[in-house]
């Protein structure tokens, strides 16, 4: 019985360092989206997605059938959502990076954009995981995909008038 216990934690172990090890780099990649800290400096990022990984190995035995990645992003995601939007702002609270691509967007706009943009994840399942309707999902989409996008046109150059050519 002993042996028995011991090879499905063996097989258990590997299983899951095969799935971090497949699923880690793009998980760290969308949780760096989400805090917004630089790529090459990410504490947060990964203290999000290390809590992520150790809840999905924690319930890997049950996962039979179930996409391990879904279950990862989605505790990313409500775990991220529950962190960054009651603190958001407050004293002592970390800023995005600057040179973050989604730096100027609050944590909610951010976490819809990653989900339904990087990842994917459809406007109804998004609005699901989050408990908001579809609708209130679309708008929030809307708004941020425009704030970045004129942000990244930037100001209009200024248009002179021609000069008058002297007769």
């Amino acid at each position: 019985m002993r042996e028995r216990h011991a090879s499905q934690a063996t097989r258990r172990g590997r299983e899951f360092e095969a799935f971090v090890a497949g699923a880690a780099g793009r998980l760290l990649h969308a949780a760096t989206l989400l805090t917004a800290e630089a790529p090459d400096d990410n504490p947060r990022a990964r203290r999000l997605l290390t809590l992520s990984l150790a809840h999905t190995y924690a319930c890997w035995d049950r996962l039979r059938g179930e996409d391990p990645y879904d279950r990862t992003r989605q505790y990313l995601a409500t775990r991220f959502a529950r962190g960054a939007w009651h603190h958001y702002g407050g004293p002592g609270r970390s800023r995005p990076h600057p040179a973050s691509p989604l730096a100027p967007l609050s944590p909610q706009e951010r976490l819809i954009l990653v989900l339904m943009l990087y990842e994917g994840v459809a406007e109804e399942q998004t609005a699901a995981l989050l408990g908001l309707s579809p609708e209130r999902v679309r708008a929030i989409c809307h708004r941020a995909t425009t704030t970045l996008l004129h942000r990244a046109r930037g100001p209009a150059p200024a248009v002179r008038a021609p000069k008058a050519v002297p007769s």
